[in-house]
C-alpha cells in the first residue's frame, strides 16, 4: 500500500460529468456502473430499474423519465425558438445593408417577430429551469448501485455471516455481566442525568476514567491506523452543503443531521463527509493514488428513526467519538482496497480481543452510497448478541461523481473518477461498551485490555 499524497489544490477543475468509464452490455449494466447517470437512465432504465429494486421496491424512473422529456422539449423549443430569432436579426442585417430603412413593413414585421419571440423564450426559461432542478433532485436521491457480487436480500435478515473472531476471549460467565451503562454509572465514569441537563436526551458525559479510557482508545486507534500507513486529518467539524451533498447525506438525508441555518453549515455526521470533500473538485495524478487517510472526530447524528431504541448507554448517541478510515483509490484495485480497508478495522478488535463477527450487508441493507458494505460486529455478553461497530463501505465511483473527483493518467486522454471507500475504525463509544462488558471482573472493576495499558498506565480501572 501507499503512502497517502498532498491535497493537490493547485489542480483544481470544474468538468461536466460524463458516463467514458463505465460500460452497458446486452442491457446488463456491469459492475463498474456505480452512479445513476441520466443518459443511462434514459437508454436503459430497465436494467438500472432491477439493480435499483435489489435495494427497495420503491423506487420508480418513470416520474423522472417524464420530467425529463419535459424539460428536453423545452429545451428543444426554446433552441429553435432562438435559432429563428437568430435568423431575424441576420435578415433584418441583410436588408438594411441592401438599402431597407428601419420604418419599412418589412423590418417592422420582422422587429415584431423577433421580439414576441424573445417574450416566449422569456417565459419559457425560468420553466426549464425549475424542471431542470426538480431533475436534478431526483437524480440525487437515486441511491448508488449495489456491485454485481452483494447479495440479494430485502432486510438486514437477509446479510450473510462472513465469519467470527475471537470465540476464546467471550467471557466464562456471562450470566454475571451487567450492562456497561449500569456497571459504568456505578463505577463514576458515565453521567447521563447531568449530560441530559446541559444538552438534552441520547447525550452523555464522561468522568474521570471514562474520558481517560475514551481518549486512550481515540489514541490507541490512531496510532495503529498511522502505522497501517493511513495520514491522519483534523477536519472541521462544521461542513456545507456542497459536501454533505458529494458524500450522499444530502439531500435525502436532511433530517438526519443537525444544521447551523444561518451559516449553510451543518454538524457532520462522520469524519467520512469533510475527509472525502478534501478534494472535491480537483483531479489528481495517478501517482497520487491510492491515497490514505484516518481521522478522529466527534460525530452528531439525529438518530430521528431511533426513537425508543438504545436509549440507555453508549450505543446510540446524538453525539459521539469515532476514528474514521477513508481511502481514495485507482478503480482498478478498488475490490482488493475494499478488503484490506475491512482488514485494518478487524485488527483494533483483534488487538483488544474484543469477540467480533463480520456480514457482508444484502442489497435492501445498503447504506445510500455504498455499492458494497461489510459490518463488523462485536459481541455485548449483557444483550447475549453482536452489535454493530464499524460499516466498511466501497463506493465505487458514486461519491466521486456527486463531488468531482477525478484523475488523470500518464499517455492517457481525459481522466477519470476514484473510488472512494469508508469505514469506521473504530466507533469509540460502542468499543467502550464491549470492553466494559468483556473485560468486567467479578468484584465489579475493569481489566484494562493489555494494549491499551501503556496509555491508561494502569491494568484495572
Amino acid at each position: 500500500m501507499g503512502l497517502p499524497r498532498r491535497i493537490a489544490s493547485e489542480r483544481r477543475s470544474h468538468i461536466l460529468i460524463d458516463c467514458q468509464n463505465n460500460t452497458i452490455q446486452n442491457n446488463t449494466i456491469t459492475g463498474k456502473i456505480s452512479v445513476l447517470d441520466l443518459k443511462q437512465i434514459r437508454d436503459r432504465s430497465d436494467a438500472i430499474l432491477d439493480l435499483l429494486k435489489r435495494r427497495s421496491d420503491e423506487y420508480d424512473l418513470a416520474p423522472l423519465l417524464a420530467v425529463d422529456r419535459q424539460q428536453r422539449d423545452l429545451e428543444t423549443e426554446r433552441s429553435q425558438l432562438q435559432a429563428r430569432s437568430n435568423e431575424i436579426g441576420k435578415t433584418i442585417g441583410q436588408k438594411m445593408k441592401s438599402g431597407s430603412k428601419p420604418q419599412d413593413p418589412d423590418i417592422l414585421a420582422l422587429k415584431e417577430e423577433g421580439n414576441q419571440i424573445k417574450t416566449q423564450i422569456a417565459e419559457l426559461e425560468p420553466r426549464e429551469r425549475q424542471l431542470k432542478a426538480e431533475l436534478e433532485r431526483q437524480l440525487l436521491d437515486l441511491p448508488n448501485l449495489p456491485d454485481e457480487s452483494t447479495p440479494l436480500g430485502k432486510s438486514e435478515a437477509e446479510n450473510v455471516e462472513v465469519r467470527r473472531w475471537g470465540d476464546e476471549y467471550l467471557p466464562s460467565n456471562p450470566e454475571r455481566i451487567r450492562p456497561h451503562w449500569e456497571i459504568a454509572e456505578q463505577m463514576g465514569i458515565l453521567n447521563t442525568e447531568r449530560a441530559v441537563k446541559v444538552a438534552q436526551s441520547r447525550f452523555i458525559s464522561l468522568v474521570g476514567n471514562g474520558a481517560a479510557l475514551e481518549r486512550a482508545l481515540i489514541a490507541f486507534m490512531l496510532d495503529r491506523q498511522i502505522e497501517a500507513g493511513y495520514l491522519e486529518v483534523i477536519p472541521p467539524l462544521l461542513v456545507n452543503s456542497d459536501t454533505l451533498r458529494g458524500t450522499g447525506q444530502l439531500p435525502k438525508f436532511a433530517e438526519e443531521s443537525f444544521k447551523c441555518d444561518a451559516d449553510d453549515l451543518w454538524l457532520i455526521p462522520t469524519a467520512e463527509v469533510p475527509v472525502t470533500n478534501l478534494y472535491r473538485d480537483e483531479i489528481l495524478q495517478a501517482e497520487d493514488l491510492p491515497i490514505y487517510h484516518c481521522a478522529h472526530t466527534p460525530c452528531f447524528r439525529r438518530e430521528a428513526g431511533a426513537y425508543g431504541k438504545d436509549t440507555r448507554g453508549l450505543i446510540r448517541l446524538h453525539q459521539f467519538n469515532k476514528v474514521e478510515l477513508v481511502k481514495l483509490v485507482h478503480p482498478d484495485t478498488s475490490e482488493a482496497e475494499h478488503q484490506s480497508l475491512v482488514q485494518d478495522a478487524e485488527a483494533i478488535l483483534q488487538a483488544l480481543k474484543l469477540p467480533y463477527r463480520v456480514l457482508e450487508l444484502c442489497s435492501g441493507d445498503l447504506g445510500f452510497s455504498a455499492r458494497k458494505c461489510y459490518d463488523l460486529e462485536v459481541w455485548l455478553p449483557s444483550s447475549g448478541k453482536y452489535r454493530e461497530i464499524s460499516s466498511c463501505s466501497n463506493c465505487g465511483d458514486f461519491q466521486a461523481r456527486r463531488a468531482g473527483i477525478r484523475f488523470k493518467e500518464p499517455g492517457k486522454k481525459g481522466t477519470r473518477f476514484v473510488h472512494t471507500l469508508n469505514g469506521s475504525g473504530l466507533a469509540i463509544g460502542r468499543t467502550m461498551a464491549a470492553i466494559l462488558e468483556n473485560y468486567q471482573l467479578a468484584d465489579g472493576t475493569i481489566r484494562v485490555p493489555e494494549v491499551l495499558q501503556p496509555y491508561l498506565k494502569r491494568e484495572v480501572l
